[in-house]
């Protein structure tokens, strides 16, 4: 028993080194994002999905549900690292609750490290993946809406 709690007090003294080394690279909201995302999980029978892949090798999924032109659920999967994971988070939330056309207008890189307070430069390429997930997601939408009946033969 003892055992178990040694090992418990190291991995939680052993994450709370990693986050405070973290903290000389990252914003606190690009942690919390990482830590606790927003928008995470597929979303049933998405009216718009896009899988895309980054030049890092990170995969990004984005789900979305329209209605009456409005996005109004905007999930994403991921399995990359944590700032992939606060881009994706934030570029759900940046289209949730938009107009289709105000999404298109408004999900770029910039407006995802904007609002995440930027990242290291090693890092940038993850909004471009995020930004691009949610384009595609919105273009699959509006291929599917001229095509409705494509949307039931997804795989």
């Amino acid at each position: 028993m003892s055992e178990n709690k040694d090992l418990d007090e190291f991995s939680r003294k052993l994450q709370e080194q990693i986050i405070e080394q973290y903290r000389n690279y990252y914003t606190d909201k690009v942690i919390e994002l990482w830590k606790n995302p927003k928008h995470m999980g597929e979303l049933p029978h998405p009216d718009g999905h896009a899988k895309v892949k980054g030049s890092c090798g990170d995969t990004m999924e984005i789900f979305i549900k329209v209605k009456d032109d409005i996005i109004t659920e905007s999930t994403f999967t991921s399995d990359g690292c944590g700032a992939t994971i606060a881009c994706g988070s934030t570029a759900a939330d940046l289209v949730k609750g938009k107009t289709f056309t105000k999404a298109l207008g408004l999900v770029n890189a910039k407006q995802v490290l904007k609002r995440l307070g930027g990242l290291p430069k090693e890092h940038l390429h993850c909004a471009d993946l995020a930004s691009e997930a949610v384009r595609r997601a919105l273009a699959d939408y509006l291929y599917h809406k001229k095509n409705s009946w494509k949307k039931h033969y997804r795989k």
